[in-house]
């Protein structure tokens, strides 16, 4: 089966969504599944997520496949229990229906009028087609999931500031306050953030993705703490 196919891709999804309403029947189907909640498949949610962006970096092909799978397992299931809420909010449908509409509307080159000739007539296209949706925000910064890995969320928030302030220079750090004992650790603690962030700051100036290149390094010592620990285990059954 090949992604282009919108036929044989339908009728897999509309088996996917049949087993999982299999799950979540009153009779006959899992107990464990029915007793979900949208707040108690989050960790899942996270969890897959994370091993599919592991997949993306370190994988191969047969491992996107099958955690692009476990992603969308995530969503056919969400929306699936969004449905079985009294008054029936919204179900799968509402949910690919939305986002179809959503990317038809920001990409007006393509589906609408609008010509770009390059990269960035399509990203100034896209942005703009993004904040008439989002007109009713009152802050570029508004939006940034709280939820996202530090780096990756102080990452996002010098690209809205970037967006807004073109060429202005990231903010300056709060130089730091006298402490008492008490708190010395915890000003510590701020004082190493604020390095940490001022590192984050020079990534974004340098065109690299802080998070990434931290994904890479700590993979890189993983495989080195993996490789020592078999150096020593091999020692110790000599």
């Amino acid at each position: 089966m090949t992604g282009g196919g919108a036929g044989p891709a339908g009728d897999e999804l509309a088996e996917l969504v049949a087993v999982v309403d299999a799950l979540l029947a009153d009779e006959g189907g899992c107990e464990w599944n029915r007793a979900q909640t949208p707040e108690s498949l989050v960790t899942y949610l996270v969890e897959e997520s994370s091993e599919l962006v592991e997949a993306i970096e370190a994988g191969t092909s047969a491992d996107r496949r099958e955690e692009l799978g476990d992603v969308l397992y995530q969503v056919v299931l969400h929306a699936a229990v969004a449905a079985r809420e009294p008054g029936a909010p919204f179900d799968l449908a509402d949910v690919v229906r939305d986002v179809r509409a959503k990317t038809v509307r920001r990409h007006p080159h393509v589906f609408g009028d609008d010509a770009a000739a390059d990269v960035d007539d399509i990203v100034r296209l896209w942005s703009a087609a993004k904040a008439r949706e989002k007109a009713d925000r009152r802050s570029a910064y508004d939006g940034v999931p709280l939820g996202l890995p530090a780096l990756a969320r102080a990452q996002k928030l010098e690209a809205r500031r970037r967006s807004v302030e073109a060429d202005a220079p990231p903010l300056p750090l709060p130089l730091p306050e006298p402490r008492g004992d008490v708190a010395d650790a915890a000003a510590a603690e701020l004082s190493w953030g604020r390095d940490l962030l001022a590192r984050v700051d020079e990534a974004a100036e340098r065109g690299l993705d802080a998070e990434r290149a931290l994904r890479r390094a700590v993979r890189e010592r993983e495989a080195l703490l993996r490789d020592r620990e078999d150096r020593l285990r091999g020692r110790a059954d000599r």
